[in-house]
């Protein structure tokens, strides 16, 4: 058995105190917009000046930080560099293995999908074992008037982020009508069950995800079949149930509070008029 003891020195035996010094200096300057000055910095942080300074010449030579009349200001470098592992990618890695042991568990296909210049964009898709399945391809376009998954994302942006959107659908009133009166039971609910618009006898399970900052970057959706033989037959709810627990479990890998995002309530955020 481990002593606390040895837990502590194994812990000091592998501490970088240059490297906590000037990740506490990027950490701070990110948190304020005027930027500091190098004795602003080394009092926050509890620091010398000598110390502060050390770690601000290494950060200016890396191109971490810039100086303007005497303050300090972070470059653009994080960034880019965040930047550099794209999003897409991200969201495919964390979100692939559990989407393939759902659709195998439920015996049902399901996508992923991320909001793109007013559409939907399936960015990864996975079968089901059946013989029999309803798949979307992957990098397909498709309206968010016509989709759950739409709904589901549209249902938790705030106004400007509702407007843009609908900006970039175009403006087609029937079908915008019929969509926005959708969102508030969407949100309500954390999830959308519609019938396919495309499709019929197809109806769409869709659950959005959630990154660090609580909003919502992507959703799987399942065009629900109906089976009538097999080993694996589940109603609907069963799904849909299911697919919610993955979503949020996927989530919250992605540093979602979902515990803060579910206890939001709607009426007090501001809507689309």
């Amino acid at each position: 058995m481990t002593e606390i003891g040895d837990e502590t020195s194994e812990a000091a035996k592998y501490r970088a105190p240059a490297l906590s010094k000037g990740l506490d200096i990027l950490e701070l300057l990110s948190t304020v917009a005027d930027g500091l000055t190098q004795a602003e910095i080394a009092k926050t942080l509890g620091r010398t000046s000598s110390e502060i300074f050390r770690m601000l010449m290494v950060l200016r030579e890396r191109g971490y930080v810039e100086i303007d009349n005497d303050r300090y200001h972070l470059t653009t470098k994080m960034f880019v560099m965040a930047h550099r592992h794209p999003p897409v990618k991200r969201l495919a890695a964390y979100a692939g293995d559990p989407m393939q042991r759902l659709a195998d568990r439920l015996n049902q296909s399901m996508h992923l999908g991320i909001l793109h210049r007013g559409e939907m964009l399936v960015i990864a898709q996975v079968d089901c074992p059946d013989n029999n399945l309803t798949s979307v391809r992957l990098g397909a376009h498709v309206s968010i008037y016509e989709t759950a998954s739409g709904r589901v994302l549209a249902a938790w942006l705030d106004r400007p982020g509702l407007a843009a959107l609908i900006d970039a659908a175009g403006r087609d009133a029937p079908k915008r009508a019929g969509f926005e009166a959708d969102l508030p039971a969407v949100r309500r609910q954390g999830y959308c069950v519609s019938p396919s618009q495309t499709i019929a006898g197809v109806q769409n399970l869709a659950v959005p995800i959630f990154d660090f900052t609580g909003q919502p970057v992507a959703s799987v959706t399942i065009p629900f079949i109906q089976r009538l033989s097999g080993t694996s037959i589940f109603p609907p709810e069963y799904c849909r149930d299911a697919l919610v627990e993955m979503c949020r479990d996927i989530s919250r890998r992605l540093g979602a509070d979902m515990d803060q995002i579910l206890g939001r309530d709607p009426a007090t955020e501001p809507r689309q008029g």
